[in-house]
């Protein structure tokens, strides 16, 4: 078998893989490991879901696997590195989803700057306008760019920070992001939009020394793996009205129960994943991904190798 498709896509979608490689829908295999390991033996290509895990093990019981795609959530439930190891190139389409993203985003602004209120200088507790406040970017992401031509749209100042990526950097005054250090990103924020892709050593990358310097009245919307922000450090600064509120589109499991740190707290709140799951954005990514796949597994040109394979085609 050529590839086994886990994740719901467009009938077309299938339909297209199907008729150029031996393609299977199973997605009853999310819930089953053994069959999963045993379908893999002879698969070249998965389209997986978050819900399954890509580690070790899967790579180990896939033997002639060259490519993993995921056409919706983030890579927090891929094992990157293992892949890179096994060779082994993973397929996601983030541009896919950016619009959809960044219109959540603007949405869970508006709605947080709104209806969890301040007290003004003359004692009222009111709204504010995400025109008149200054929005702080986590990420230079695709969503990153369409949220920005959004926000100026508003009004908004926007600043931003990327790990990987020097302030002297021209894309960001190509995509009109005044670049700042973390500690200014977290200080200057009315609203900060988390947009970052994970890695293990981001962990924890805004904790208790950044958050002590907060700006007043600021609120949070985490778009990307909730694992950014310190589970504790977090809890505190919403707790003690540091942070106004928080809305993260998904979070950490356990975060909520009874005895955590997060339990309980009004101020905040989470859905299930919605900012890159629309129809638009869900047929996008699934084609983009397939197409991606498509490419990979085409035979190379009669008298050149296969090329190497790599890790991480977005």
């Amino acid at each position: 078998m050529t590839v086994l498709i886990l994740e719901p896509l467009e009938a077309d979608v299938v339909q297209w893989l199907a008729e150029r490689h031996d393609a299977r829908f199973a997605p009853e295999l999310i819930g089953d490991m053994d069959g999963l390991l045993d379908a893999l033996r002879d698969s070249r290509a998965l389209i997986a879901p978050p819900e399954v895990r890509i580690d070790v093990k899967l790579l180990r019981s896939a033997p002639t696997l060259l490519a993993i795609g995921r056409a919706s959530g983030g890579a927090e439930n891929i094992d990157l590195d293992a892949c890179r190891k096994a060779r082994v190139e993973v397929v996601r389409s983030q541009a896919s989803t950016a619009s959809a993203e960044a219109e959540f985003g603007i949405g869970a602004l508006l709605s947080l700057l709104r209806r969890v209120p301040i007290e003004g200088s003359d004692g009222l507790k009111v709204g504010r306008e995400l025109g008149c406040s200054t929005v702080g970017l986590l990420g230079l992401t695709p969503a990153a760019q369409v949220m920005t031509q959004l926000l100026h749209a508003f009004g908004s100042r926007v600043i931003g920070y990327d790990p990987a990526l020097h302030p002297s950097d021209a894309t960001w005054a190509r995509w009109g992001i005044e670049a700042v250090s973390l500690s200014e990103l977290v200080a200057q924020s009315d609203g900060l939009v988390l947009l970052l892709p994970y890695f293990e050593r981001f962990r924890g990358l805004i904790g208790e020394r950044q958050l002590e310097s907060v700006r007043a009245g600021q609120v949070v919307v985490g778009l990307s793996h909730s694992a950014l922000m310190d589970e504790a450090a977090l809890a505190r600064a919403l707790r003690s009205g540091k942070l106004r509120a928080a809305w993260f589109d998904s979070l950490e499991p356990g975060w909520l129960e009874s005895g955590r740190a997060l339990h309980g707290i009004a101020t905040l709140q989470v859905t299930p994943r919605l900012a890159g799951t629309t129809r638009e954005s869900r047929v996008r990514a699934a084609w983009a991904v397939a197409r991606c796949l498509d490419e990979l597994l085409a035979p190379p040109p009669p008298g050149n190798k296969a090329p190497a394979k790599a890790a991480d085609v977005y």
